[in-house]
């Protein structure tokens, strides 16, 4: 036991959902193992993700001012070494981390096996076949560092209290909370907002349903469909990050495509519903704890190819709706069965 690592530095700088999966996983460590301190590097805008844990704090990177180039990760390597790390976790494994790997002289990284060859397989129709997940691949990198970690009974933090300010955007309602997230960074991984609109129009005569969303033209989409309906809010814009959390922690049920808004939820122990298109759970990006059940997907007979890539990036041409193949009572009948 004295051999093993006291304090290790974790690195994971982007995108947010891939951030967001290491919450439960470090949750899980921290709880395992009180004794580890846990400093993750990451973008200073993902700081309040990690808030609820234990033993783990942020070092923020600066990769667009300060620790910009390779000059940059040098300064951030002699930053970083006075925090007296033993080893070091590399959750992302791209071309930064590594220049990194080298400038840390001799220190101990685990990098993560995102398993390239066996998603390119899967997306080309060779292999289709869930991978691990990965949470599981994160849980690994600390497994090789001595750290086996168990995921099966993880604990998740308490709801958090609805501050006045929040209260006074959504209002006071008893009625079970719904949080629909319909944008995703590609096309084919976005549920059309007109579909969309019909399952909002529905879930706005039962529940309350809090719509979320970042920049400009999502909030104005989205206060256009919030106007449409009572009971149903638009947050895009009105909170920070932070608050977002606080709020998100409170919901019954999220709504969201493949993407961030899904892990941010699950993190917190929130029961989500994923909405799929060109992308598929079997590459291992399902939420934590949550099952392909919880997933809805678009019709891969119609569509064969699919998943067309991981991260929905490649769109073939006649699959530019595939996603529309689910049609929008399906999503209903599927949040109904879940909040039953």
């Amino acid at each position: 036991m004295s051999k093993q690592p006291k304090h290790i530095l974790v690195i994971r700088l982007s995108a947010m959902g891939d951030v967001a999966m290491t919450v439960p996983v470090l949750r899980a460590l921290s709880s395992q193992y009180p004794t580890v301190k846990v400093t993750v590097l990451t973008k200073p805008f993902f700081k309040p993700l990690f808030k609820t844990l234990n033993n783990v704090s942020v070092f923020e990177a600066d990769i667009k001012g300060k620790h910009k180039g390779v000059i940059g990760l040098w300064k951030l390597s002699r930053e970083l070494r006075r925090l007296e790390f033993d080893v070091v976790a590399d959750l992302h494994n791209v071309l930064r981390s590594k220049i990194l790997k080298y400038f840390f002289f001799g220190k101990k990284v685990i990098q993560i096996d995102k398993g390239r060859q066996e998603k390119k397989a899967l997306v080309s129709g060779q292999n289709f076949k869930q991978l691990a997940t990965t949470h599981q691949r994160y849980a690994e990198v600390f497994e090789k560092l001595g750290y086996a970690v168990d995921l099966d009974h993880s604990t998740f933090p308490k709801k958090e209290n609805l501050r006045s300010k929040y209260l006074q955007v959504i209002g006071k309602d008893s009625r079970p909370w719904i949080g629909i997230a319909p944008f995703a960074a590609f096309k084919g991984k976005m549920y059309p907002l007109d579909s969309m609109n019909k399952v909002v129009e529905y879930l706005s005569q039962e529940y309350k349903v809090l719509l979320f969303g970042a920049g400009n033209e999502e909030a104005q989409a989205l206060n256009t469909m919030a106007n449409q309906y009572d009971n149903v809010t638009n947050l895009a814009g009105r909170f920070s990050l932070d608050e977002e959390l606080d709020i998100i922690s409170n919901l019954d049920l999220m709504i969201a495509m493949d993407s961030g808004n899904a892990h941010l939820a699950a993190m917190l122990g929130v029961k989500t519903l994923t909405i799929w298109g060109v992308t598929h759970p079997y590459a291992g990006f399902l939420p934590f704890n949550h099952t392909i059940d919880s997933a809805i997907l678009a019709d891969r007979h119609k569509f064969p190819k699919i998943p067309t890539s991981v991260y929905g990036n490649k769109l073939p041409e006649g699959y530019e709706n595939a996603i529309s193949s689910i049609t929008p009572e399906r999503i209903i009948s599927k949040i109904t069965a879940t909040l039953n």
